[in-house]
């Protein structure tokens, strides 16, 4: 047990921390009120007027599933942070992203039975699962096993060196990289008017958004906790470069193989350069000691998708 003794209260409330422990709470929000009903109909007449090709819905079906079993995965990995961590701030916020990626897990299992199994149903197509493993290539289950291996680490050793890899693999690659470049692609590909030959999904686009919104909280946290580690000289920036140079061909060969509704869609060399120009970002303002993390509200801004 922990006590802070030097502390007038529990709570350091001006804390980075428990800000976004606050916006969590303050922002809290039910996958089961996200709208999805017109999701399985704008589906369907799009998959009819297209003569239900497989590769159309297959497109969506493996984004859905890598989705639905990486926040699963982040969802468990991330339970050994939670035990390392000792400052009374950071676990209240690990309490939070705990909630939030199970909320994610539930949103994606609730999407793929209202709206893909809907769909499939219309049209008499068979019934598919999101945990079939014809939904996820090598690079994608490498990268989460790398990451599972990296934040056990923590219950074992926990030196700097450690939690910065831990870090740099979940909040920094994971969820800063992967996850933001795939609800990009996903949004401007069903958004209202980016590409009008693809189905609309409102449901899902919302969904994303409010996900995103999480996320951004998740990520300002990593990016704050390596911030530190580097300003006081506790890891080299080397460290966190070699292991995202270490997991970024496996984050290109799970982009690469992503394709949605065959060549429809966000093109695959845009997604390269959206993850390319966010590591770039958040590298220089983790390792820049002029420059400094992103503002709570500029982390989780909703209005729009990044571009």
């Amino acid at each position: 047990m922990t006590i802070h003794s030097d502390r007038e209260c529990l709570l350091d409330r001006e804390s980075r921390e428990i800000r976004y422990y606050r916006n969590a709470v303050e922002r809290h929000w039910d996958p089961a009120t996200v709208a999805l009903d017109a999701d399985a109909a704008n589906l369907v007449a799009f998959l009819e007027e297209a003569g239900q090709p497989a590769g159309y819905l297959d497109g969506l079906r493996v984004a859905l599933a890598r989705f639905g079993a990486g926040e699963q995965a982040v969802t468990e990995d991330l339970a050994p942070l939670a035990v390392a961590l000792e400052a009374v701030d950071d676990q209240l916020f690990v309490t939070t992203q705990l909630y939030e990626e199970a909320k994610h897990t539930d949103f994606f299992d609730r999407y793929w039975r209202e709206v893909i199994h809907a769909t499939e149903t219309e049209l008499g197509l068979e019934r598919s699962s999101p945990t079939d493993p014809r939904w996820f290539n090598d690079a994608y289950l490498e990268l989460f096993e790398r990451t599972e291996r990296a934040m056990a680490a923590l219950l074992e050793d926990d030196s700097a060196e450690t939690f910065a890899r831990a870090y740099t693999h979940y909040h920094l690659v994971i969820e800063g990289i992967l996850a933001q470049t795939g609800y990009y692609g996903l949004q401007r590909s069903y958004g209202e008017d980016t590409y009008p030959e693809l189905p609309h999904l409102p449901g899902l686009c919302a969904g994303l958004g409010l996900i995103r919104q999480d996320e951004g909280r998740h990520v300002g946290f990593g990016m704050v906790k390596l911030k530190a580690l580097v300003a006081t000289g506790s890891v080299e920036t080397s460290v966190l470069e070699e292991t995202v140079a270490e997991l970024m061909p496996l984050v290109t060969g799970i982009v690469a193989d992503d394709d949605q509704f065959d060549d429809l869609g966000v093109p695959p060399e845009e997604l390269y350069e959206f993850a390319a120009e966010k590591h770039l970002q958040r590298m220089s303002q983790i390792t820049d000691e002029t420059q400094a993390v992103p503002g709570l509200e500029q982390l989780t801004a909703l209005d729009t998708v990044e571009h």
